[in-house]
């Protein structure tokens, strides 16, 4: 399981992969509560795009025409949640790739879901209420990682000097 673990971090955290904070960082009792508060954020992410599925579901049962781009918004937003729970955990972990990963699509993601939920007539208005409420979240779980204290737990990893012949 460990170098399945390996090879994954591997592929998501490139070059840096490797590379964790400093012990008290990531063990300071403000890091540790805000990766409580991020992880019941994230909880409330897979609660509305379970919700979304259940919805979507019920209304094909019951005979409604539910949209494809319904379907794969549902199906994208689980992949994504669950993308963002392993981001969660590595950086929990101290590994410096998955703070920055987590940080950069927890801006990203409500961008892009905000944009999309304002084309006209893709989504039915249960589907928009959903995008808006994910975005929103997201947000919350951005600006955790963008604090003072965040930033300063998870310093960059220092770039490798190069010297020429």
């Amino acid at each position: 399981m460990d170098s399945l673990l390996r090879r994954l971090d591997r592929i998501a955290g490139g070059r840096h992969a490797g590379y964790t904070v400093p012990e008290e960082g990531r063990d300071h009792p403000r890091t540790r509560r805000a990766f409580v508060v991020i992880a019941w954020l994230l909880v409330a992410e897979l609660v509305i795009g379970t919700t979304a599925v259940v919805i979507a579901l019920v209304l094909t049962l019951d005979g409604a025409a539910v949209p494809f781009a319904v379907w794969m918004r549902s199906v994208v937003v689980l992949g994504m949640t669950v993308t963002l729970f392993y981001f969660a955990w590595r950086a929990q972990k101290g590994y410096y790739w998955a703070y920055s990963r987590l940080r950069l699509f927890s801006k990203i993601f409500p961008v892009v879901t905000l944009v999309i939920a304002a084309i006209p007539g893709l989504y039915p208005f249960w589907m928009v209420t959903e995008q808006i409420v994910f975005s929103l979240i997201l947000i919350g779980v951005a600006d955790y990682l963008d604090s003072d204290h965040m930033r300063e737990a998870f310093p960059r990893p220092a770039r490798a000097v190069t010297t020429a012949p």
